[in-house]
């Protein structure tokens, strides 16, 4: 039987950024999650999870959403958690321009207030045009914005990089991004 890689990264999604309550998981401080009881907990359900299949998911998921550590025994999401997690970021420096992609719904709500968290822990932005373009054809037609993350930078405020090469910053205020006419 074929692997449903998408499915249980979805799966894995809800419980490892959302809500790991829902099959009786816990997380320690740092988001990681035992894999023996994440496999034996969510088979307590209908997903039938075993080491192979989270080793599959992990190497095989496009936006590299989730992580093993060393040995394996401990998995994470890498980054888009609602609940509270200290993901041991470091501050690092960012490239003079990042990208985000949005929807035209969302475009004079950015323009007075922002790029916002909302229930996240950061904005996310992405090195890579078509990166900015994938997230934001997921919800319609998609507008790119350009983050004058160097200016911020220089300001004062902090970035950081998840291990998937999402870039992470608290909020990005109006006079920090350029739209597109």
């Amino acid at each position: 039987m074929k692997t449903n890689t998408k499915q249980i990264s979805k799966f894995l999604s809800l419980i490892l950024r959302h809500n790991p309550g829902k099959i009786g998981l816990e997380l320690d401080e740092n988001g990681w999650a035992d894999v023996g009881e994440l496999i034996s907990e969510a088979n307590k359900y209908r997903n039938q999870l075993n080491i192979e299949t989270l080793e599959e998911v992990v190497a095989t998921n496009d936006k590299k959403r989730f992580a093993f550590n060393e040995d394996k025994t401990k998995i994470r999401a890498n980054q888009g958690h609602s609940i509270k997690v200290d993901l041991e970021y470091t501050a690092v420096q960012p490239p003079e321009f990042l990208y985000h992609g949005t929807v035209g719904k969302f475009r004079e709500d950015i323009r007075r207030k922002g790029l916002l968290k909302m229930s996240r822990h950061h904005v996310h932005l992405s090195k890579e045009l078509e990166t900015a373009m994938k997230v934001g054809s997921r919800r319609g037609v998609p507008i790119i914005l350009t983050v004058r993350s160097g200016d911020m930078h220089r300001n004062g405020i902090e970035f950081y990089q998840s291990d998937n090469g999402v870039w992470l910053t608290d909020t990005v205020a109006p006079e920090y991004i350029e739209f597109k006419k």
